[in-house]
Protein backbone atom coordinates (compact mmCIF):
# COMPACT_ATOMS: atom_id res chain seq x y z
CA UNK A 1 0.00 0.00 0.00
CA UNK A 2 1.50 3.28 -1.45
CA UNK A 3 1.06 6.22 1.22
CA UNK A 4 2.62 9.24 0.30
CA UNK A 5 2.66 8.07 -3.73
CA UNK A 6 0.63 10.83 -5.23
CA UNK A 7 3.37 13.45 -3.97
CA UNK A 8 6.25 12.07 -6.38
CA UNK A 9 3.50 13.05 -9.11
CA UNK A 10 2.66 16.56 -7.81
CA UNK A 11 6.10 18.07 -8.54
CA UNK A 12 4.31 19.91 -10.86
CA UNK A 13 1.51 21.25 -8.90
CA UNK A 14 4.27 21.47 -5.68
CA UNK A 15 5.78 23.99 -8.50
CA UNK A 16 2.95 25.90 -10.00
CA UNK A 17 4.44 29.27 -9.77
CA UNK A 18 6.86 28.28 -12.69
CA UNK A 19 4.26 26.53 -14.95
CA UNK A 20 3.12 29.89 -16.22
CA UNK A 21 6.44 32.09 -15.92
CA UNK A 22 9.64 32.26 -18.47
CA UNK A 23 11.73 32.07 -14.74
CA UNK A 24 15.48 31.27 -15.10
CA UNK A 25 16.48 27.46 -14.22
CA UNK A 26 18.54 29.75 -11.67
CA UNK A 27 15.88 31.40 -10.25
CA UNK A 28 13.93 27.90 -9.38
CA UNK A 29 16.47 26.57 -7.89
CA UNK A 30 16.85 29.20 -5.77
CA UNK A 31 13.04 29.21 -4.54
CA UNK A 32 13.29 25.53 -3.56
CA UNK A 33 13.57 25.55 0.14
CA UNK A 34 15.08 21.72 0.91
CA UNK A 35 13.63 20.55 4.00
CA UNK A 36 14.89 17.35 5.23
CA UNK A 37 13.09 17.47 9.12
CA UNK A 38 10.39 14.92 9.23
CA UNK A 39 6.49 15.42 10.10
CA UNK A 40 5.51 14.78 12.94
CA UNK A 41 2.91 12.15 12.91
CA UNK A 42 -0.46 13.11 14.53
CA UNK A 43 -1.00 11.03 17.25
CA UNK A 44 -3.49 7.55 16.75
CA UNK A 45 -6.96 7.77 18.09
CA UNK A 46 -7.97 5.42 20.94
CA UNK A 47 -4.04 4.14 21.64
CA UNK A 48 -2.44 4.78 25.10
CA UNK A 49 0.12 7.96 25.73
CA UNK A 50 3.02 5.30 25.86
CA UNK A 51 2.61 3.94 22.45
CA UNK A 52 1.74 7.39 20.91
CA UNK A 53 5.16 8.45 22.26
CA UNK A 54 6.83 5.17 20.59
CA UNK A 55 4.99 5.79 17.37
CA UNK A 56 6.14 9.51 17.50
CA UNK A 57 9.70 8.35 17.63
CA UNK A 58 12.05 9.64 14.24
CA UNK A 59 11.98 6.86 11.63
CA UNK A 60 14.90 7.63 9.48
CA UNK A 61 16.70 4.87 10.58
CA UNK A 62 15.79 1.21 10.31
CA UNK A 63 16.79 0.03 14.19
CA UNK A 64 14.19 2.69 14.82
CA UNK A 65 10.99 1.47 12.51
CA UNK A 66 12.09 -2.33 14.10
CA UNK A 67 11.46 -0.93 17.60
CA UNK A 68 8.21 0.74 16.94
CA UNK A 69 6.50 -2.14 14.58
CA UNK A 70 7.70 -4.66 17.57
CA UNK A 71 5.21 -1.91 19.74
CA UNK A 72 2.40 -2.07 17.66
CA UNK A 73 2.68 -5.84 15.93
CA UNK A 74 -0.16 -7.40 18.35
CA UNK A 75 -1.98 -4.23 18.49
CA UNK A 76 -1.96 -4.24 14.37
CA UNK A 77 -3.55 -7.49 13.93
CA UNK A 78 -6.33 -7.29 16.72
CA UNK A 79 -8.00 -4.28 14.15
CA UNK A 80 -11.35 -4.80 13.19
CA UNK A 81 -10.39 -5.40 9.68
CA UNK A 82 -11.82 -8.07 6.72
CA UNK A 83 -7.97 -8.87 6.27
CA UNK A 84 -7.25 -9.58 9.88
CA UNK A 85 -10.62 -11.10 10.96
CA UNK A 86 -11.46 -13.88 8.28
CA UNK A 87 -7.51 -14.58 8.15
CA UNK A 88 -7.33 -18.36 7.21
CA UNK A 89 -6.75 -21.05 9.81
CA UNK A 90 -3.34 -22.78 10.49
CA UNK A 91 -0.96 -20.15 8.21
CA UNK A 92 2.45 -20.28 8.85
CA UNK A 93 5.00 -17.28 9.03
CA UNK A 94 8.28 -16.79 9.10
CA UNK A 95 10.38 -13.19 9.38
CA UNK A 96 14.35 -13.02 9.21
CA UNK A 97 16.98 -11.04 7.90
CA UNK A 98 19.64 -11.73 4.86
CA UNK A 99 22.32 -9.29 3.93
CA UNK A 100 22.68 -7.90 0.58
CA UNK A 101 25.80 -7.39 -1.55
CA UNK A 102 25.63 -3.62 -0.16
CA UNK A 103 25.97 -4.66 3.27
CA UNK A 104 22.21 -3.93 4.03
CA UNK A 105 20.03 -6.12 6.18
CA UNK A 106 17.09 -6.59 4.35
CA UNK A 107 13.60 -7.64 5.83
CA UNK A 108 12.16 -11.09 4.77
CA UNK A 109 9.21 -12.73 5.28
CA UNK A 110 6.75 -15.49 3.78
CA UNK A 111 3.57 -17.29 4.54
CA UNK A 112 2.62 -20.70 4.18
CA UNK A 113 -0.38 -23.50 3.89
CA UNK A 114 -0.91 -24.88 7.28
CA UNK A 115 1.96 -27.79 7.97
CA UNK A 116 1.30 -30.86 5.52
CA UNK A 117 0.02 -28.58 2.41
CA UNK A 118 1.46 -29.24 -0.66
CA UNK A 119 2.39 -25.46 -2.01
CA UNK A 120 0.99 -25.31 -5.84
CA UNK A 121 3.24 -22.17 -7.08
CA UNK A 122 5.22 -19.48 -4.76
CA UNK A 123 4.24 -15.61 -5.21
CA UNK A 124 6.83 -12.89 -4.43
CA UNK A 125 5.70 -10.08 -3.54
CA UNK A 126 7.05 -6.11 -4.34
CA UNK A 127 5.51 -3.63 -2.29
CA UNK A 128 4.54 0.00 -3.02
CA UNK A 129 6.30 3.40 -2.02
CA UNK A 130 6.41 4.25 1.55
CA UNK A 131 5.03 0.88 2.39
CA UNK A 132 6.06 -2.64 3.76
CA UNK A 133 5.17 -6.19 3.63
CA UNK A 134 3.82 -6.05 7.05
CA UNK A 135 0.38 -4.55 8.50
CA UNK A 136 -2.31 -5.19 6.01
CA UNK A 137 -0.15 -7.02 3.30
CA UNK A 138 -0.16 -9.76 6.02
CA UNK A 139 -3.78 -10.40 5.94
CA UNK A 140 -3.60 -10.46 1.97
CA UNK A 141 -0.25 -13.04 2.10
CA UNK A 142 -2.85 -15.34 4.33
CA UNK A 143 -5.63 -15.01 2.30
CA UNK A 144 -3.13 -16.00 -0.74
CA UNK A 145 -1.49 -18.39 1.10
CA UNK A 146 -4.83 -20.13 2.28
CA UNK A 147 -4.89 -21.19 -0.94
CA UNK A 148 -2.06 -23.67 -1.19
CA UNK A 149 0.26 -20.57 -2.64
CA UNK A 150 3.95 -19.72 -0.88
CA UNK A 151 4.20 -16.37 -0.43
CA UNK A 152 7.28 -14.55 -0.51
CA UNK A 153 8.21 -10.89 0.44
CA UNK A 154 11.12 -8.21 1.62
CA UNK A 155 10.93 -4.26 2.65
CA UNK A 156 13.22 -2.58 -0.04
CA UNK A 157 15.98 -0.62 1.60
CA UNK A 158 14.99 2.73 3.19
CA UNK A 159 11.50 1.41 3.74
CA UNK A 160 9.59 -1.14 6.25
CA UNK A 161 11.98 -2.90 8.47
CA UNK A 162 15.10 -2.95 6.36
CA UNK A 163 18.01 -1.14 6.39
CA UNK A 164 18.56 2.65 4.26
CA UNK A 165 17.70 6.10 4.88
CA UNK A 166 13.68 6.44 5.41
CA UNK A 167 11.94 7.02 1.87
CA UNK A 168 15.12 7.54 -0.06
CA UNK A 169 16.10 6.15 -3.14
CA UNK A 170 19.31 6.23 -4.47
CA UNK A 171 18.78 4.29 -7.37
CA UNK A 172 15.70 2.65 -8.80
CA UNK A 173 17.26 -0.44 -10.20
CA UNK A 174 18.98 -1.06 -6.98
CA UNK A 175 15.59 -1.63 -5.67
CA UNK A 176 15.17 -4.19 -8.26
CA UNK A 177 18.41 -5.20 -7.89
CA UNK A 178 17.69 -5.88 -4.47
CA UNK A 179 14.66 -7.88 -5.34
CA UNK A 180 16.83 -10.04 -7.95
CA UNK A 181 19.43 -10.90 -5.14
CA UNK A 182 16.33 -11.85 -1.97
CA UNK A 183 14.06 -13.84 -4.43
CA UNK A 184 16.94 -15.86 -5.63
CA UNK A 185 17.92 -16.63 -2.03
CA UNK A 186 14.38 -17.52 -1.45
CA UNK A 187 14.31 -19.69 -4.85
CA UNK A 188 16.42 -22.46 -3.11
CA UNK A 189 14.87 -22.62 -0.64
CA UNK A 190 13.84 -26.68 0.42
CA UNK A 191 9.50 -26.14 -0.36
CA UNK A 192 9.90 -23.93 -3.58
CA UNK A 193 12.18 -26.60 -5.60
CA UNK A 194 10.01 -26.97 -8.91
CA UNK A 195 7.22 -25.17 -8.33
CA UNK A 196 6.38 -22.18 -10.50
CA UNK A 197 7.24 -18.65 -9.73
CA UNK A 198 5.09 -15.54 -9.84
CA UNK A 199 5.72 -11.87 -9.05
CA UNK A 200 3.84 -9.49 -7.05
CA UNK A 201 4.39 -5.92 -7.82
CA UNK A 202 1.68 -3.09 -6.29
CA UNK A 203 1.68 0.10 -7.67
CA UNK A 204 5.23 1.11 -7.12
CA UNK A 205 6.08 -2.24 -6.41
CA UNK A 206 4.63 -2.94 -9.55
CA UNK A 207 7.45 -1.06 -11.71
CA UNK A 208 10.31 -3.04 -9.77
CA UNK A 209 8.33 -6.59 -10.34
CA UNK A 210 8.24 -5.05 -14.36
CA UNK A 211 12.16 -4.38 -14.05
CA UNK A 212 12.84 -7.61 -11.94
CA UNK A 213 10.94 -8.93 -15.10
CA UNK A 214 13.24 -7.38 -18.10
CA UNK A 215 16.21 -8.15 -16.17
CA UNK A 216 15.84 -11.61 -16.22
CA UNK A 217 12.90 -12.81 -18.45
CA UNK A 218 13.38 -16.39 -18.18
CA UNK A 219 13.22 -16.69 -14.67
CA UNK A 220 9.60 -16.51 -13.80
CA UNK A 221 6.11 -17.82 -14.63
CA UNK A 222 3.78 -15.41 -14.50
CA UNK A 223 3.38 -11.26 -13.18
CA UNK A 224 0.42 -10.30 -11.25
CA UNK A 225 0.27 -5.91 -11.08
CA UNK A 226 -2.29 -4.28 -8.82
CA UNK A 227 -2.33 -0.49 -9.63
CA UNK A 228 0.93 -0.70 -11.21
CA UNK A 229 3.33 2.63 -11.53
CA UNK A 230 5.12 2.01 -14.89
CA UNK A 231 4.04 5.15 -17.37
CA UNK A 232 3.31 9.33 -16.01
CA UNK A 233 0.20 10.35 -17.75
CA UNK A 234 0.58 13.35 -19.68
CA UNK A 235 -1.59 15.46 -17.72
CA UNK A 236 1.02 15.38 -14.71
CA UNK A 237 4.23 15.28 -16.39
CA UNK A 238 6.23 17.78 -15.53
CA UNK A 239 7.64 20.22 -17.89
CA UNK A 240 10.82 20.06 -18.73
CA UNK A 241 12.40 23.39 -16.95
CA UNK A 242 10.86 21.74 -13.69
CA UNK A 243 12.34 18.62 -14.21
CA UNK A 244 15.37 19.89 -14.58
CA UNK A 245 15.68 22.03 -11.70
CA UNK A 246 14.52 18.65 -9.86
CA UNK A 247 17.41 16.71 -11.58
CA UNK A 248 19.54 19.38 -10.95
CA UNK A 249 18.38 20.00 -6.62
CA UNK A 250 18.55 16.18 -6.23
CA UNK A 251 22.03 16.12 -7.12
CA UNK A 252 23.18 19.31 -4.45
CA UNK A 253 20.66 17.98 -2.01
CA UNK A 254 19.05 14.20 -2.47
CA UNK A 255 18.09 13.57 0.93
CA UNK A 256 16.01 16.80 1.08
CA UNK A 257 12.28 16.21 0.78
CA UNK A 258 9.97 18.72 -1.71
CA UNK A 259 6.68 20.50 0.45
CA UNK A 260 4.41 20.87 1.31
CA UNK A 261 3.17 17.39 2.74
CA UNK A 262 -0.44 16.64 1.78
CA UNK A 263 -2.68 14.72 3.46
CA UNK A 264 -3.69 12.07 0.37
CA UNK A 265 -5.48 9.07 2.30
CA UNK A 266 -9.02 9.88 0.87
CA UNK A 267 -7.46 9.32 -2.42
CA UNK A 268 -6.32 5.95 -0.95
CA UNK A 269 -9.02 4.48 0.81
CA UNK A 270 -12.63 4.14 -0.44
CA UNK A 271 -13.92 2.94 2.75
CA UNK A 272 -13.52 5.45 5.04
CA UNK A 273 -13.59 2.82 8.16
CA UNK A 274 -10.62 1.28 6.86
CA UNK A 275 -8.71 4.69 5.92
CA UNK A 276 -8.71 5.57 9.87
CA UNK A 277 -6.98 2.19 10.28
CA UNK A 278 -4.28 2.92 8.08
CA UNK A 279 -3.24 5.16 11.00
CA UNK A 280 -1.99 2.25 12.72
CA UNK A 281 0.71 1.49 9.90
CA UNK A 282 3.21 3.15 11.78
CA UNK A 283 6.51 2.60 10.10
CA UNK A 284 5.11 3.96 6.53
CA UNK A 285 7.17 7.21 4.98
CA UNK A 286 4.43 9.19 5.26
CA UNK A 287 6.30 12.24 4.65
CA UNK A 288 7.02 14.27 1.48
CA UNK A 289 9.24 12.76 -1.01
CA UNK A 290 12.74 12.66 -0.93
CA UNK A 291 14.51 15.09 -3.80
CA UNK A 292 16.49 11.89 -5.28
CA UNK A 293 13.56 9.38 -4.51
CA UNK A 294 11.33 11.62 -6.92
CA UNK A 295 13.82 11.83 -9.61
CA UNK A 296 14.32 7.96 -9.78
CA UNK A 297 10.68 7.50 -9.67
CA UNK A 298 10.36 9.68 -12.89
CA UNK A 299 13.38 7.72 -14.58
CA UNK A 300 12.22 4.64 -13.85
CA UNK A 301 8.66 5.82 -14.96
CA UNK A 302 10.13 6.75 -17.85
CA UNK A 303 12.52 3.29 -18.30
CA UNK A 304 9.85 1.52 -17.73
CA UNK A 305 7.53 3.25 -21.02
CA UNK A 306 10.02 2.77 -23.45
CA UNK A 307 10.40 -1.05 -22.89
CA UNK A 308 7.14 -1.54 -21.94
CA UNK A 309 6.89 -3.77 -25.00
CA UNK A 310 9.21 -6.56 -23.88
CA UNK A 311 6.90 -7.62 -21.21
CA UNK A 312 6.24 -11.36 -22.26
CA UNK A 313 5.41 -13.30 -19.20
CA UNK A 314 1.43 -14.31 -18.73
CA UNK A 315 -0.01 -11.08 -17.26
CA UNK A 316 -2.60 -10.12 -14.75
CA UNK A 317 -3.32 -6.22 -14.28
CA UNK A 318 -5.58 -5.34 -11.43
CA UNK A 319 -6.65 -1.31 -11.15
CA UNK A 320 -9.44 0.72 -9.33
CA UNK A 321 -11.51 2.09 -11.92
CA UNK A 322 -11.44 5.27 -9.97
CA UNK A 323 -7.96 4.72 -9.02
CA UNK A 324 -6.15 8.99 -8.84
CA UNK A 325 -3.12 7.96 -7.62
CA UNK A 326 -1.63 5.59 -10.83
CA UNK A 327 -4.16 6.40 -13.75
CA UNK A 328 -5.86 3.25 -14.65
CA UNK A 329 -5.42 4.20 -18.34
CA UNK A 330 -1.60 3.69 -17.93
CA UNK A 331 -2.94 -0.44 -16.87
CA UNK A 332 -4.81 0.01 -20.27
CA UNK A 333 -1.32 1.12 -21.92
CA UNK A 334 0.45 -1.50 -20.60
CA UNK A 335 -1.86 -3.89 -21.45
CA UNK A 336 -2.12 -2.69 -25.43
CA UNK A 337 1.46 -2.97 -25.16
CA UNK A 338 2.60 -5.95 -23.88
CA UNK A 339 3.95 -8.82 -26.17
CA UNK A 340 2.59 -11.70 -23.29
CA UNK A 341 0.15 -13.86 -25.68
CA UNK A 342 -1.49 -14.17 -21.96
CA UNK A 343 -2.63 -11.41 -20.27
CA UNK A 344 -5.95 -9.52 -18.60
CA UNK A 345 -7.18 -6.75 -17.26
CA UNK A 346 -9.42 -6.12 -14.66
CA UNK A 347 -10.72 -2.75 -14.03
CA UNK A 348 -13.07 -2.65 -10.62
CA UNK A 349 -15.94 -0.11 -11.16
CA UNK A 350 -15.35 3.13 -8.47
CA UNK A 351 -12.47 1.19 -6.97
CA UNK A 352 -9.67 3.80 -5.36
CA UNK A 353 -6.11 3.13 -5.15
CA UNK A 354 -5.84 0.82 -2.55
CA UNK A 355 -8.30 -1.76 -3.68
CA UNK A 356 -6.80 -4.42 -1.86
CA UNK A 357 -6.82 -2.77 1.29
CA UNK A 358 -9.76 0.17 1.44
CA UNK A 359 -12.48 -1.52 -0.42
CA UNK A 360 -15.30 -2.67 1.32
CA UNK A 361 -14.51 -6.31 2.68
CA UNK A 362 -16.53 -7.84 -0.71
CA UNK A 363 -14.57 -5.87 -2.94
CA UNK A 364 -11.49 -6.94 -1.40
CA UNK A 365 -12.05 -10.69 -1.43
CA UNK A 366 -12.80 -10.21 -4.49
CA UNK A 367 -10.04 -8.91 -5.90
CA UNK A 368 -8.12 -11.79 -3.77
CA UNK A 369 -10.23 -14.10 -5.10
CA UNK A 370 -9.49 -13.10 -8.61
CA UNK A 371 -5.77 -13.42 -8.37
CA UNK A 372 -6.33 -16.88 -6.92
CA UNK A 373 -8.56 -18.40 -9.63
CA UNK A 374 -5.90 -16.54 -12.21
CA UNK A 375 -2.93 -18.35 -10.53
CA UNK A 376 -4.97 -21.48 -10.10
CA UNK A 377 -5.64 -21.96 -13.76
CA UNK A 378 -1.76 -21.30 -14.46
CA UNK A 379 -0.86 -24.01 -11.79
CA UNK A 380 -3.45 -26.94 -11.63
CA UNK A 381 -2.30 -29.50 -13.91
CA UNK A 382 -4.81 -29.61 -17.12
Amino acid sequence: MDRALTSRFNIPSTLSPYYQSRTSLAAITRRFTPAIVSAKRSPIEGVSDELNLIASEELDQAPARRRVRSAFVDLQLQLDHCLFKKAPIGIRTEEWYERNSKGEEIFCKCWLPEAGVKIKAAVYFCHGYGSTCTFLFDGIAKQIAGSRYGVYAIDHPGFGLSDGLHGHIPSFDDLADNAIEQFTKMKGRPELRNVPRFLFGQSMGGAIALKVHLKEPQAWDGLILVAPMCKISEDVKPPKLVLNALILMSTLFPKAKLFPKKDMSELFFRDPSKRKLSDYDVICYDDQTRLKTAVELLNATRDIEMQVDKVSLPLLILHGAADRVTDPNVSKFLHEQAISEDKTLKLYPGGYHCILEGDTDENIFTVINDIVAWLDARTTPK
